[in-house]
């Protein structure tokens, strides 16, 4: 495990940034959960102020606490139940997985939390050159294309006691095709992209993550007790 190196000023680091594994290294699901439980023990007894976790994920396909088995993939591949919010999802390689595991201070709230990671990743995103948007009363960072909106991450979150686990995902390079399998996030009537796909070029999880980690230390600095 390593941490990336970040050009944001100390101040706005009120965590540290680790990345177990990105392409070719994938991490399994398991070993993902494993590492936000470490992270909380951390937090618990209050040896720091949170982790924020980014990895490439091995293929798999998880169920939020809403989630509807009808949505579940057509094929009968596995899928692994999880206690964050939100429904069906696929994680796998070209995609970014970011587990911001933090400690909310006092009066700060879920939704507050979630604006702030669609912030972050909007704002990587426009250090890209990319334009991405959000759509009212659906949580994630979307593309308005002539088809219709897109969605391009996923976000989902855990809370205990004042502490998140689990996080978002954005599409970066992955194949699309696993999410043709399910109703990703229960959405029926939206599709699917990658940043890839709109910039025309390759992006990938390693380009993306510092740049998401810089805007994310800005955007939950005033949200970490």
């Amino acid at each position: 495990m390593s941490a990336i190196t970040s050009a944001a000023p100390p101040e706005l680091l009120p965590t540290a940034t680790v990345v177990p594994g990105l392409s070719p290294d994938l991490v399994p699901y398991a070993r993902g959960l494993a590492l936000q439980a470490s992270a909380v023990a951390r937090l618990e007894r209050g040896a720091d102020r949170g982790t924020v976790i980014m990895l490439e994920h091995e293929p798999v396909f998880t169920a939020g606490r809403r989630s509807d088995p009808a949505e579940y993939p057509a094929d009968g591949s596995p899928v692994v139940p999880v206690d964050r919010g939100g429904r069906v999802t696929w994680h796998g390689p070209g995609q970014l997985v970011c587990y911001p595991v933090i400690r909310l201070r006092r009066g700060a709230g879920v939704v507050d939390l979630v604006r702030a990671l669609e912030t972050a990743i909007i704002a990587a995103m426009s250090d890209l050159g990319l334009t991405g948007t959000r759509v009212e009363g659906r949580s994630g960072v979307w593309v308005q294309r002539e088809e219709g909106p897109a969605k391009v991450a996923q976000i989902g979150l855990h809370a205990r006691a004042g502490i998140i686990t689990h996080g978002m995902a954005v599409n970066c390079c992955n194949d699309l095709a696993p999410f043709a399998a399910i109703v990703p996030c229960g959405i029926r009537d939206a599709g699917v992209t990658t940043l890839t796909a709109m910039a025309g070029r390759r992006i990938t999880p390693a380009e993306f993550a510092p740049l998401l980690e810089v805007r994310l230390a800005a955007a939950i600095a005033e949200l970490v007790a």
